[in-house]
């Protein structure tokens, strides 16, 4: 298990209940909101924390809460989980970056601290991440880290597109 992992610019530490209250503050973000659970109240906000936890002492991995490693401000989340898609459980990568720091890369930063220990640590033989179709930010974001083969699929009854990303 991955205790905490920095990047240049990124400490990235492993969601758990006392998080809580950073994801809620995520989730108040409106532009994040609008592509990520929508709006969390801080019991929703909680129980997310403590779901992520759980995903860590299961698996020995899950989602990231980060930072930015000299100011200590919440930048966003992300990072590895497994979840059940397009009919099989996958390793899963994701992202989301509070929208004032959209546009400088630390959604790619925070993918390609995922993959590395996906592929490193966790011994993957691929990585795969969904957004919606019209998520162009983050179907950007998959193809800088080398992610392809877009194709649409069905989760939890929404329509989205997965990108894959085998062992290199």
């Amino acid at each position: 298990m991955v205790d905490r992992y920095f990047t240049q610019r990124l400490r990235l530490e492993p969601i758990g209940p006392a998080h809580a209250v950073d994801l809620w503050r995520l989730h108040a973000d409106e532009p994040v909101a609008i592509w990520h659970l929508g709006r969390l109240r801080l019991p929703e906000a909680q129980a997310t924390a403590d779901e992520m936890a759980a995903g860590w002492a299961r698996d020995g991995v899950h989602k990231w809460i980060a930072y930015h490693r000299v100011s200590g401000e919440l930048m966003g989340r992300g990072g590895l989980s497994y979840q059940h898609v397009d009919g099989a459980r996958r390793l899963e990568i994701g992202w989301i970056v509070r929208a004032r720091y959209w546009g400088r890369g630390y959604a790619t930063e925070i993918g390609r601290a995922g993959l590395d220990v996906g592929f490193g640590e966790l011994g993957a033989d691929e990585i795969v991440a969904f957004t919606e179709p019209e998520n162009g930010r983050s179907r950007a974001v998959m193809e800088r880290l080398g992610m392809s083969d877009p194709r649409p699929i069905r989760h939890r009854g929404e329509h989205f597109v997965l990108y894959t990303l085998p062992r290199p």
